[in-house]
């Protein structure tokens, strides 16, 4: 039995604290921007702009932490800027709704007020639930023709207003009634607020609403005021608030002023936490994802308590209560803290010019095409992150019954890629790319990606999601674990966490950057359903082209870019056994070369090895 690494410990409990502490919060970030009144592109324009801001702060976070040796001092400090961040968006205030619009209905001696809404059974259970028997008093301003004041003139006010005729006019008709919150008919959908005794006043003077069998059929569109926040809460239609609405209000400031703080954080601490893993794991590069399976287990058992304690703590409410998941953050990023000031790590390489070192990358074709194989899955992870969501629940509002469990369902959604997708393939990561190799690993994760968007398009219930997340494992596990292994292995001495940073900024700043971006206009301009039929579609495209374009890369492997025949001396030995195509034993056998450093450096200064 193999002895426990206790070197390892606190390296695993961070990242099971870690993401056990942005689980409650990041999921659940675009539902609250839509929930606060925020569109689809409003929320899409905020979520091009933050990873922007995480690519922008990783390689400057990395490069000080490589460069002046303060790998641990920022790491904590990342943590603590992350968990307050997050916290603080509690206190972002939520936008002020318009009064509901109803319509008022007098016809055959019976007034009352409608309100229809596809929430209607719900709301009407929960008003009768909140107020029991009260008689609440209410205020309608509505839409008035000209003959509709014939009616309130001659039928309701009987001739006995001076004037009252001039009011033709006048579009708008003012007047208060009372409505009993225990006496409310659902039919076709709709909730009827029967008028008591068909009463009202206008102008301070007491009404009766008569409504003649022989006159025209009494029918306005008004807004009804009753002074009751509840009330207005249940019936008011939430705002849609454009981007150019929202850059004119300071709670959106702060509130996205927040989620910059907290990605600048999250940036810091990926990073640098992914740089000082691989430094002690030294030579043991393809343990990384075994580490990293310990932040899945975080994530999927925090995400669904949150994802149950939401919907718990807003039982009878229109809108989530989110309050819990941000004191969640909080604790649990304070014992990070603790556990991670328990990490011993020393920078065993330095480089003499870190810019010039990781710049040679840049020259070599096979990193080009992995920075952008980078961006192609940052478009489509952009999709999962901020807008999968946000397509569930427009998918359960045709599924949903009073008190609705979709934060549940959004909690076993992440629950479910971890324990069935992520922790598989983050345990199995290591054997896997010494079986099929870093490239090969790359090009299934493209290809799982256009199935999932596939299956994604053709969902009706949005329960039926669950199995489809089992391939969370992936095109999220396989494809970290792929990212951060080629990073480390590619690296120049002494340039790890400038490494690591750079590749999650490609991934994030610009990737995910573009695919929300992206994500959000379509939204708005075709339907979510389409959405994801687009970006599977295009997931096959990129996938056909990056086997083609590896394909041509295998063929000339023995002359470089230039033409010069150079070949790396890790690659010698593959080459001689197997001209044509690399079988899986040789692909074995270039990895474990790689992580026992037998790789060599080239005349540009950094390590040339065989990665298919």
């Amino acid at each position: 039995m193999k002895a426990i690494d206790k070197e390892l410990l606190p390296m695993k409990a961070h990242y099971f604290l870690f993401n056990a502490g942005t689980a409650p919060v990041v999921p659940f970030m675009p539902t609250l921007a839509g929930q606060l009144g925020y569109s689809p592109a409003v929320v899409g324009t905020m979520y091009m702009i933050l990873p922007i801001i995480g690519m922008l702060a990783k390689p400057l976070f990395g490069y000080i932490a490589d460069r002046y040796h303060q790998h641990r001092t920022l790491f904590l400090g990342g943590q603590v800027l992350t968990g307050l961040a997050f916290f603080m968006i509690m206190f972002v205030p939520g936008m002020e709704k318009p009064p509901p619009k109803v319509e008022f209905h007098c016809h055959q001696g019976v007034s009352n007020i409608q309100f229809c809404s596809q929430y209607g059974e719900c709301v009407e259970k929960n008003l009768e639930r909140y107020y029991g028997n009260r008689t609440l008093g209410c205020e309608l301003q509505c839409e008035a023709q000209p003959f509709l004041w014939d009616i309130v003139c001659q039928d309701w006010l009987q001739n006995k207003t001076e004037n009252c005729a001039a009011n033709r006019t006048n579009p708008q008709l003012d007047f208060g009634t009372s409505i009993n919150m225990n006496d409310i008919l659902d039919a076709g959908g709709c909730m009827h607020f029967m008028i008591p005794h068909d009463r009202g006043q206008i102008a301070g003077q007491n009404v009766t609403f008569v409504c003649p069998k022989e006159k025209e059929y009494f029918k306005t569109n008004c807004t009804m005021d009753c002074k009751e926040d509840y009330l207005k809460e249940q019936l008011a239609e939430s705002a849609v608030i454009n981007t150019r609405s929202a850059m004119a209000m300071p709670q959106f400031w702060f509130f996205f002023g927040m989620l910059i703080f907290s990605w600048i954080g999250m940036a810091v601490v990926v990073s640098i936490g992914d740089a000082i893993c691989f430094g002690i794991l030294g030579e043991r590069h393809h343990l990384y994802g075994k580490q990293r399976l310990c932040g899945s287990l975080g994530w999927g058992i925090f995400a669904l308590l949150a994802g149950v304690l939401v919907d718990h703590m807003s039982l009878g409410e229109v809108n989530k209560n989110y309050t819990a998941v941000f004191w969640m953050a909080l604790i649990i990023m304070g014992v990070d803290v603790f556990a991670s000031s328990k990490l011993r790590h020393t920078q065993t390489h330095l480089s003499s010019n870190i810019l010039k070192d990781v710049g040679q990358m840049f020259l070599s074709l096979r990193c080009v095409i992995f920075f952008l194989w980078c961006v192609a899955i940052g478009l489509g992870t952009a999709l999962i992150w901020n807008f999968l969501f946000i397509y569930l629940e427009q998918l359960d509002k045709a599924f949903e019954g009073c008190d609705s469990s979709i934060k549940t369902l959004e909690g076993l959604v992440m629950s479910i890629q971890c324990f069935g997708g992520e922790l598989p393939f983050f345990f199995l990561s290591g054997w896997i790319l010494k079986k099929i190799g870093h490239v090969n690993a790359m090009s299934l994760v493209l290809f799982g990606f256009g199935v999932r968007f596939i299956l994604y398009s053709m969902l009706q219930n949005p329960w039926y999601i669950l199995p489809i997340e089992l391939m969370n494992g992936v095109t999220f596990g396989l494809f970290y674990a792929t990212m951060a292994s080629y990073a480390s292995i590619v690296a120049p001495p002494g340039t790890e966490a400038t490494m690591q940073s750079l590749v999650g900024a490609i991934f994030e700043g610009v990737g995910v950057s573009m695919g929300s971006l992206i994500g959000g206009l379509l939204f708005e301009s075709v339907s979510a359903r389409t959405t994801f039929e687009i970006f599977g579609i295009g997931a096959f495209i990129v996938f056909v082209v990056h086997v083609s374009l590896q394909m041509y890369l295998q063929r000339n492997r023995n002359t470089d870019e230039n033409g010069k025949g150079r070949v790396s001396s890790a690659s010698a030995s593959a080459t001689a056994t197997a001209s044509a195509t690399v079988s899986a034993s040789a692909s074995s056998s270039v990895e474990t070369a790689k992580l026992k450093n037998t790789d060599h450096k080239d005349s540009d200064g950094f390590r040339e090895v065989d990665l298919s």
